[in-house]
C-alpha cells in the first residue's frame, strides 16, 4: 500500500467517523438520523469501491511493465547467450 493509498483510506476512514457522529449527536428523529448514517455509509462504500478499482488498475499497468521488462531482458539475455556460443563454436 503506498503512501497515497493510505492518506486516502484515512481520509475516508475520518469522513465516515465525522459523518457518523454528527448524525448521531443531530437534534433529528431516529429515523431520519439513520437514514442520513445510511447513505453517508453508501457513499463511503462506492468511494471504497472506486478507489480499489483504480488502484487494481495501476497494479495491473505496473504487473504489464514488470512482465515485458523481465521478457526484454531474458530474450536479450538469450540472443547474447546463444552469441557467445556461436563465437566458441
Amino acid at each position: 500500500m503506498n503512501d497515497n493509498t493510505k492518506i486516502v483510506a484515512a481520509l475516508l476512514a475520518g469522513l465516515a467517523a465525522g459523518a457518523a457522529l454528527g448524525l448521531l449527536f443531530a437534534p433529528e428523529k431516529g429515523v431520519d438520523t439513520r437514514e442520513k448514517l445510511n447513505e453517508s455509509l453508501k457513499d463511503l462504500g462506492e468511494a471504497i469501491k472506486e478507489r480499489s478499482a483504480e488502484q487494481k488498475e495501476q497494479f495491473n499497468d505496473l504487473k504489464e511493465k514488470v512482465v515485458s521488462t523481465i521478457k526484454t531482458k531474458m530474450n536479450r539475455g538469450k540472443a547474447e547467450f546463444e552469441d557467445a556460443i556461436d563465437e566458441h563454436a
